[in-house]
């Protein structure tokens, strides 16, 4: 008996195949070049690739990656971005592993956060966090650990005429302080981390920005970290930098919501506002 025609009904199996499909994650593929750079700096951080040692040339690896020769040479100069690769030029030259600086990899973590803080990755009240998380600490052994030198460098950082100084010198003296107290932690782990957080606080942030207040604020309550420093008081040292790193808050918050504000003014309005 022939089927009779009727109208088409949606299927009621389509409904659950939809949700199964939403349940399951997936990675999006990612474009060539980022996957040769992605295995070759697997390669270099398992140590696969000694520090040193040649990569194979942009033929030979074009054949292993079974990827065109452009393909391979972007993939080598995002690792070259990230100072993991060097090329050197003329006989004996070549792309080879580099030998890892702590300042290539801090120039690289400020370049990340500059880029992450300009989006809604990475946010005021972030940086702010991780400063208090690692400074705090550092702060508590610097006391414990710090050498004459040192000292003699934190002190160092206060103008015997403030108010002769340019906004940069007192960016720098700034930096320089707490630099230097992560380094007296004796741990070189922090400073590399450090750095990077306090100088895109500082540049995004404070350029321009912060009332001549603020900087008297910030004055005393270096001094205050450098006595404790100085007593070799490693609870001092904590509370007065926890202090200190509180009472930086609210300018960096308010400076964030000003410029939030002129961003989103200085924004085409999206399509389909207004009439």
């Amino acid at each position: 008996m022939p089927e009779r025609d009727g109208p088409t009904t949606p299927d009621s199996s389509e409904e659950p195949r939809r949700r199964e499909r939403r349940r399951i994650r997936v990675a999006k593929v990612r474009p060539g070049y980022q996957q040769v750079a992605d295995q070759l700096r697997e390669l270099i951080l398992e140590g696969r690739i000694s520090v040193g040692e040649r990569l194979p040339t942009e033929s030979e690896l074009t054949e292993m990656f079974g990827a065109s020769r452009s393909t391979v040479r972007e993939a080598l100069r995002i690792l070259s971005s990230q100072y993991l690769i060097v090329t050197a030029r003329g006989a004996g030259g070549g792309t080879f592993v580099s030998r890892p600086e702590p300042r290539y990899v801090s120039d690289f973590l400020e370049a990340s956060f500059g880029l992450l803080s300009d989006s809604e990755h990475l946010t005021v009240d972030d940086l702010l966090e991780a400063r208090e998380v690692l400074e705090v600490p550092a702060a508590g052994l610097a006391a414990a650990r710090r050498s004459e030198d040192q000292l003699g460098v934190l002190r160092s950082c206060f103008p015997e005429r403030p108010e002769d100084v340019s906004r940069a010198h007192l960016f720098e003296g700034n930096l320089l302080f707490h630099i230097t107290i992560v380094e007296a932690a004796g741990n070189p782990v922090l400073p590399v981390i450090t750095r990077p957080v306090f100088s895109v606080l500082r540049t995004r942030f404070l350029r321009d920005a912060a009332p001549p207040a603020f900087w008297d604020t910030v004055a005393r309550d270096h001094r205050e970290i450098l006595a404790a420093i100085e007593d070799g008081g490693e609870e001092e040292a904590r509370a007065t930098m926890a202090l200190h790193l509180r009472n930086l808050r609210p300018t960096y918050e308010a400076i964030d919501v000003k410029v939030r504000e002129e961003r989103d003014a200085a924004s085409p309005p999206s399509s389909g506002e207004g009439s």
